[in-house]
């Protein structure tokens, strides 16, 4: 042969070998599994204490709600979440009584309007601000690592909501609202760098800037309100969360402070101006939960960034958030929404007394309805059959994907999901995510077993790709193979898995109690549930050990192998 010949050859070799790897790789892609349902239930001792008629439950969105912002639309209300790098994004609620809250659509629905690509989990959409002002609703955000601050509208808060207009004259800084004056003019408020250099770590400013509501953009000068917090001598870190109300001749200026940890609590400055100058409150913080006993039962910590609203019969409320947490500060719930009542005393609102813990059960409005606040809040079971042709509100994406992974449609009653790769970098996974909202709780799913080697699926519990744990199945030497895998950190690890007689389909189970998760598995229904691996680590789900600012979620995930 000559060596022409045998580079031709060795060439041909080359392509077909890449051609045969293609055609593997495409098929290892294509893979789909089947899943049939899943559910979910919910079981808090603290939801089990009695609820006197006019009393609601706090959390009111129990799970990972955070940073939420509420306005007011005659005699509705309206209010937002953060959701950082889920897709959809930014839950839209409304509601009568402040109590039972219903979704009724995203504010982030199309992949069009934010680009999430490569994003962090706890990256993206920052907390949101919405408003209501002449038949028009705005939502000012964040978009971190991706774009910055921006605005949307809507005249149906259901949607659809604008594309992004880009508020470029609020350059590194996060959280933006709005207020709008008696006289019409409007104002945008933010979080952002303090004049000068910051003089310690965690040193921020409130600014403020009008705003033109007919053009989106900002105009005029920029001035700082705040500079640091409520008192700089005391180097108060992460004054942020801004809002501003007017009552009775007075401008409020309502802020977070302290960082959404421990620290965290909501702070009140006023004025006779919007720009200023702005006197704290004698009473501050106030909220805040910092100073209460760590031992004490059923605590909640990390109270603040709230935001008032005054409901149509004169009484006042605030939203904000919160975490119930178990063991050493640990919460895998995530950052939640509360509700609680204000006191105005001489002139200044008081949401809760310092020295006093957050209520699980809470006098409601006047105006209240009856019923239960499921499936937000409280002990309940929530399914779903996957009977409908669009995926429940409730389901999540982790960023967004350039091509659909999962299907309705195709077989009604039965969800498709096409394996994808796995969770080792910031991209798509084949992973429908469902917020845990229970310290104690129940998460099941039935599914078709894989056909090959080349896929995993499962039930994947996840706070973000260094932090999740999976009960899955995958074909392993021509048998099928129940597993439990963990990731913490990075560290990989099977931590438990049995070899199990062919099945075309299979049920899996976790149960959580505090930071004990249990992993079970069974044929069907009929079968009793058998133990894989009992009271595994859970606070590898929380949000202090995973150090980001989401709340553990969980559904059917599909990867190649």
């Amino acid at each position: 042969m000559t060596s022409r010949a045998h580079a031709w050859l060795t060439q041909v070799i080359v392509a077909m070998t890449a051609a045969t790897a293609a055609v593997v790789h495409a098929d290892a892609r294509g893979e789909t599994i089947s899943f049939d349902w899943f559910e979910y239930t919910g079981r808090d001792a603290v939801f089990e204490q009695p609820l006197p008629s006019g009393h609601y439950r706090n959390p009111i969105l129990a799970g990972f709600y955070p940073d939420p912002s509420i306005t007011r639309a005659a005699d509705r209300f309206y209010l937002v979440n953060s959701t950082f790098a889920f897709f959809p994004g930014i839950p839209v609620f409304e509601s009568r009584d402040l109590v039972h809250w219903t979704q009724i659509g995203n504010a982030i629905d199309r992949p069009s309007q934010l680009n999430f690509a490569g994003l962090g989990v706890s990256r993206g959409v920052f907390a949101p601000t919405i408003e209501h002002h002449d038949g028009v609703f705005y939502i000012f955000n964040t978009h971190v690592d991706a774009g910055g601050n921006y605005v949307i509208t809507a005249r149906d808060p259901a949607g659809p909501w604008s594309d992004p207009t880009w508020l470029p004259d609020l350059e590194g800084g996060i959280d933006p609202s709005m207020f709008v004056d008696e006289d019409g003019r409007a104002y945008v408020l933010n979080n952002g760098p303090p004049e000068g250099p910051p003089k310690y770590a965690g040193h921020r400013a409130i600014w403020i800037q009008e705003f033109d509501r007919a053009a989106l953009k900002t105009k005029g000068p920029r001035k700082v309100l705040v500079d640091g917090g409520i008192d700089l001598s005391r180097k108060p870190i992460w004054i942020e969360g801004p809002h501003l109300l007017m009552r009775e001749g007075w401008y409020y200026l309502s802020c977070a402070e302290g960082g959404t940890g421990p620290q965290h609590s909501q702070v009140i400055l006023r004025s006779r101006s919007p720009w200023g100058p702005f006197t704290p409150g004698e009473i501050n913080p106030i909220l805040t939960q910092r100073d209460l006993p760590v031992e004490r039962a059923n605590p909640v910590t990390n109270a603040g960034h709230a935001d008032l609203v005054q409901a149509p019969d004169g009484s006042w409320w605030a939203t904000f958030l919160a975490s119930r947490t178990y063991g050493d500060g640990h919460y895998n719930t995530g950052r939640e929404t509360f509700l609680l009542p204000v006191t105005w005393r001489d002139g200044w609102p008081l949401v809760l007394e310092r020295g006093k813990s957050i209520p699980a059960v809470v006098k409601g409005p006047d105006f209240m309805d009856s019923g239960a606040q499921s499936p937000l809040s409280g002990n309940f079971t929530w399914r779903d059959d996957f009977g409908k042709p669009d995926l429940d509100l409730a389901w999540l994406r982790l960023r967004t994907a350039e091509r659909p992974w999962f299907d309705l449609k195709r077989t009604p009653g039965v969800l498709v999901i096409e394996s994808r790769d796995a969770l080792d970098r910031k991209a798509t996974p084949a992973f429908l995510a469902r917020r845990q909202q229970h310290l104690s709780f129940d998460a099941s799913l039935s599914m078709r077993t894989p056909t090959s080697s080349n896929v995993a699926a499962g039930l994947l519990l996840f706070q973000d790709e260094m932090h999740w744990l999976l009960i899955g199945v995958r074909r392993k030497g021509g048998a099928l193979q129940v597993f439990v895998e963990k990731q913490r950190g990075e560290h990989t690890e099977v931590v438990a898995s049995e070899s199990i007689a062919s099945l075309e389909s299979l049920e899996l189970k976790v149960t959580g109690e505090h930071r004990n998760y249990s992993f079970l598995f069974r044929p069907n229904d009929r079968d009793a549930w058998r133990l894989l691996k009992a009271n595994e680590d859970g606070s590898t789900l929380s949000s202090d050990v995973a150090g980001g600012f989401v709340g553990a979620v969980m559904g059917p995930y599909v990867r190649n192998e």
